[in-house]
């Protein structure tokens, strides 16, 4: 999807494709997409980076009395939306947030990510990759247009129609993003029926998050088509697998992959396992970030494919980290725990953090586990090292709250709005009383 856009070449595509309306996209910090929707008479505008909003109104950006905040967009994130053709083409630009002195904004998803790729850079690499495997459920909706709990499939991995009755929806999906530039890699149903799975291609750190929040965009406007509901909840259904979006990283020196190493029996190199030791150090802290919801730890149980282990090995899907067996540029680290519910910006940004200051310390990993985890008792895990990922929202925030490494990876206007609003929702969920403790204790107590 690369591209180099000059302001020029926007204004002449706008014009030949008549482009009625363009879309100023920016993020949240609870990774929800916000955007300015502007004629294309403002577009010029727009481009000089003179379009202001009103920040205070966006969740964990400033205050009522310092709300103006100024849209710069990236020119090459420029791409007309293929379903918006027949009532006048709506184009969108991606856009980094900015004071009105002209100051990146300390609070931008964006630009804390941007801020760690720069300490990257420190360090000797050119780029940080990343290919994600975002997961989502497709729910029938009601009369009214609201989403209903029946899935429209009762399919299981990898089945095809009539069993995946998805399977249509999903490939119109497919279509549209790839007339907005995607390289789709793989497109399948997954375990759980009425859970789906597109791969498209790695791309670097910002241009992959960017392509996070597209893809959720499109997956839900076409699943609207259909007359369902896509949603990246990570549990939405007891008893079946979650949602993941594992994210397969790598960091690269020019055109050369950092973690591979031809010599090595594994063929992976010390910075690859320096890397390891990182995102195993500090994965307990990085959690909050990289499942922000409640919901979140509804999926990190035993039983249900997702990792609720620190650990990592080389052909094992059952620990944190899984490394692929691809080599040489295929060489890649793949984090198991993710969802989609993560803000991509912030969770890509925690986990380079981590990986970064393993390399820093020159760490070394644990030994890998090439057993089942999940099989093994609390005693032999202990043995070999192996702890729990937090399993509450509120645990993973106290982990995250005293770990410098990821404190500093946010920093103080992130952080201190991230914990605030995390710890509303954790309060809002702990004094409810839900369906669950009615069943068990209305009669019997």
């Amino acid at each position: 999807m690369a591209k180099n856009y000059s302001k020029e070449d926007i204004l002449k595509i706008a014009k030949e494709e008549n482009v009625r309306f363009i879309r100023l996209q920016f993020t949240d910090l609870l990774g929800i997409i916000k955007n300015v929707e502007i004629p294309v008479d403002q577009l010029e505008k727009a481009l000089d980076n003179k379009v202001m909003f009103d920040g205070s109104s966006i969740e964990g950006f400033v205050r009522i009395e310092e709300s103006d905040m100024l849209l710069y967009p990236d020119y090459n994130s420029w791409v007309i939306f293929p379903w918006t053709a027949e009532k006048g083409k709506v184009a969108r630009m991606i856009c980094d947030i900015y004071n009105p002195d002209g100051t990146p904004f300390a609070g931008d998803p964006r630009g804390i990510l941007k801020r760690q790729l720069k300490k990257m850079e420190k360090l000797g690499f050119t780029s940080f990759n990343i290919g994600p495997e975002p997961e989502f459920f497709l729910f029938k909706v009601d009369e009214k247009g609201e989403p209903t709990l029946e899935l429209n499939d009762q399919g299981g991995y990898f089945d095809l129609a009539p069993t995946d009755l998805g399977e249509n929806c999903r490939r119109d999906i497919v279509l549209e993003l790839e007339d907005m530039g995607f390289e789709i890699e793989a497109s399948h149903h997954e375990v759980a029926p009425g859970q789906h799975e597109i791969d498209f291609k790695y791309a670097d750190a910002v241009a992959t998050c960017d392509n996070i929040q597209t893809f959720k965009l499109v997956v839900k406007t076409i699943a609207r088509k259909h007359g369902l509901h896509a949603t990246f909840m990570p549990k939405p259904l007891f008893g079946v697998n979650g949602s993941g979006m594992h994210a397969n990283m790598s960091l690269f020196k020019g055109n050369e992959n950092a973690f591979y190493d031809e010599s090595s029996a594994d063929g992976l190199s010390e910075t690859a396992k320096q890397f390891i030791a990182g995102i195993v150090k500090h994965a307990r802290a990085f959690t909050a970030v990289t499942n922000p919801t409640v919901n979140s730890y509804k999926r990190l149980v035993p039983g249900y494919e997702a990792p609720s282990y620190i650990a990592w090995s080389l052909r094992n899907r059952s620990p944190l980290i899984r490394i692929p067996a691809s080599r040489g540029l295929g060489t890649r680290i793949e984090v198991r725990s993710v969802d989609p519910s993560t803000n991509p910006y912030l969770g890509m940004a925690v986990l380079l953090a981590a990986g970064l200051d393993g390399v820093q310390s020159k760490s070394t990993p644990p030994a890998p586990v090439d057993r089942n985890i999940y099989v093994m008792d609390k005693e032999e895990r202990e043995e070999l090292g192996i702890h729990d990922l937090p399993s509450t929202l509120k645990e993973a925030l106290d982990v995250m709250s005293s770990n410098p490494v990821i404190t500093e990876a946010l920093g103080e206007h992130v952080l201190s709005r991230f914990v605030e609003a995390k710890e509303i929702e954790w309060d809002m969920f702990r004094t409810q009383v839900h369906p669950w403790e009615r069943d068990q204790y209305l009669n019997l107590y």
